[in-house]
């Protein structure tokens, strides 16, 4: 009896992870959604805001940012790079946006889908940065937010990694005409992490946070709108 009710919870763990390899990049979580945004309006200016779980949680905790601003919530907690990279055009390109807000890299560090170079991680947000100006789509590159540890993967120091991204997005945000986005520097503490007052575990901003970023932004996409990109 015991064999036959462990082969049945095996078969069901194994197409449930099946399921999730089929669309690794995340690309069916906005596809109905994107489906229902309709053409731009002529004169508005629309933007899309892509990333993890500090750009996912975002509209939850203040959605009228959103929805007054005309702008559009493409986040999904957990991923790295690579996968925004992967949905990049049906998120981003598709939807004609006129700038697109581009938050990532702190999943990378943690290694939620394994080890990185830091070369990867850079590699794959300049692709996306690239393939938004092939597109005609101004370019927002946000700093990593602050995080000096990981609730989720306690082994790891974040703090030099973030500041070594950091770095290498500002620079290349400067070279080609991009707009650099700094939460980092209005955000972090003494140990170049999220303090208590802007966040519960030290990663995901709370809405104070978010308040913190929010000005931030607008004035990053306002520059970005009226730049020759």
């Amino acid at each position: 009896m015991k064999t036959k009710l462990i082969i049945p919870t095996l078969l069901l763990l194994s197409a449930s992870a099946m399921a999730q390899n089929k669309d690794w990049p995340g690309i069916r979580r906005y596809e109905q959604a994107n489906s229902q945004v309709p053409e731009p309006v002529k004169g508005s200016k629309r933007v899309v805001y892509m990333g993890d779980s500090i750009t996912d949680f975002w509209v939850n905790n203040d959605s009228t940012f959103f929805k007054s601003n005309n702008y559009i919530d493409r986040g999904i907690s957990g991923q790295t790079t690579g996968q925004m990279l992967v949905r990049f055009r049906e998120d981003v390109i598709n939807l004609k946006p006129d700038a697109v807000v581009i938050l990532a890299g702190i999943n990378d560090i943690a290694e939620n889908n394994g080890p990185e170079k830091l070369d990867e991680i850079f590699g794959n947000i300049v692709s996306m940065a690239e393939l938004a100006r092939a597109n005609k789509i101004k370019v927002i590159l946000s700093s990593v937010t602050p995080a000096a540890a990981f609730p989720w993967r306690p082994s790891i120091d974040p703090k030099e990694k973030v500041k070594a991204l950091n770095d290498l997005l500002k620079d290349y945000a400067a070279k080609n005409n991009f707009v650099y986005l700094d939460y980092f520097t209005a955000m972090a503490d003494a140990n170049r992490g999220l303090p208590t007052e802007l966040s519960k575990d030290g990663v995901h901003p709370t809405l104070a946070g978010y308040k913190v970023m929010e000005p931030l932004a607008q004035k990053a996409i306002a520059q970005a709108l009226k730049s020759k990109q």
